[in-house]
This record gives C-alpha cells, sequence and structure tokens, in this order.
C-alpha cells in the first residue's frame, strides 16, 4: 500500500472512531450496557480508547513503511484535536439535535 493509501486510510479509521461511540448505545459498538442510553462519560472514554486504537494502526503504518519519528507532545495535543474536530458531527447527532422517540 502506498503511503498516500496508508494516510487516508488512517483518516477514514479515525473519522469512524471519533463517531462511533456517538451513533450507538454499545460499547465499542459491540457490547450492550445494562444501563440504555449510554452516559457522556462512558462516551468520553470511549473516545479516548479509540484515538489510541486509531493512533496504533496510524503507528503500523508508519512501521511498515519504515520511517518511524519521535513524536513531542505537541504531535499528541495536534492528533487529539483532530480527534475531537472529527468527533463533531457525532456529537451534534446524538446531543444537539431533537430526535422523536
Amino acid at each position: 500500500m502506498s503511503q498516500t493509501a496508508s494516510v487516508w486510510v488512517v483518516l477514514l479509521v479515525a473519522l469512524v472512531a471519533a463517531n462511533l461511540p456517538f451513533f450507538n448505545d454499545r460499547l465499542f459498538g459491540a457490547v450492550p450496557l445494562p444501563s440504555r442510553p449510554k452516559s457522556l462519560a462512558v462516551r468520553l472514554a470511549e473516545l479516548v480508547v479509540l484515538y489510541f486504537l486509531a493512533g496504533g494502526i496510524g503507528l503500523l503504518f508508519e512501521r511498515r513503511a519504515g520511517q518511524i519519528a519521535s513524536q513531542g507532545w505537541e504531535f499528541y495535543a495536534v492528533t487529539a484535536s483532530l480527534f475531537i474536530v472529527l468527533a463533531f458531527p457525532g456529537f451534534t447527532w446524538r446531543y444537539l439535535m431533537k430526535h422523536r422517540h
């Protein structure tokens, strides 16, 4: 896979992972929870775990390309901010739009 394709795959994975907690009431989209609906704290905890999962996939692609670069705190601050921005459509759909019950 080319580097351009791997970048697009990581961005697509990050987009899906950032919105997954807001579009369903299951833990990580698979495990049903006894309390319905999921609380915001659980959704934010999922968001953190999925951030690291998406970052791990990006690291695997980087390792496969053979050019692992050391990153400082700035890199993680920017990628976490980008991940939160990618989660905005799901947050908007869940908390800011009116739904018929």
